[in-house]
């Protein structure tokens, strides 16, 4: 395991992945993360980070599949054995409660994987030290 150079402290990874969730800049926690719904600003408002590095691609969208999946499976399938409703009822009501819930959480997932590549220093959030190009 290697040392940090001594010109990095450590970020602490929880806090910038909650900051990163709530929707804030994962340095400061004060500036907005997200310019539009799921488009990461360049910089932070207030203390001005550059947020450009981030990388978080198809991860969030992968997360939320997996998350509402296994919520909407078990609650389906409490539903059926408990009411028996058509199937048209559970198609319309399942399939309109696995879009609301992917539509809030995706934010909340892009916004903490944000968080956890500036506190682990990914993709260039390190500064000139870890800013290898196709790395």
């Amino acid at each position: 395991m290697t040392a940090m150079p001594a010109t990095q402290t450590e970020r602490p990874t929880g806090q910038a992945m909650l900051r990163g969730a709530r929707g804030r800049c994962p340095a400061c926690g004060q500036g907005r993360l997200f310019s539009r719904y799921l488009k990461v600003a360049d910089d932070c408002p207030d203390c001005g980070e550059a947020l450009h590095h981030q990388r978080a691609d198809d991860g969030p969208a992968y997360l939320t599949i997996l998350i509402v999946s296994h919520l909407g499976a078990p609650i389906l399938l409490a539903s059926f054995m408990l009411w028996r409703p058509s199937a048209m009822t559970m198609i319309l009501a399942f399939g309109i409660g696995a879009i609301v819930m992917s539509l809030a959480m995706l934010p909340v997932i892009k916004g903490g994987m944000v968080g956890l590549q500036w506190a682990r220093r990914m993709h260039g959030f390190g500064g000139r030290s870890s800013s290898g190009v196709g790395a």
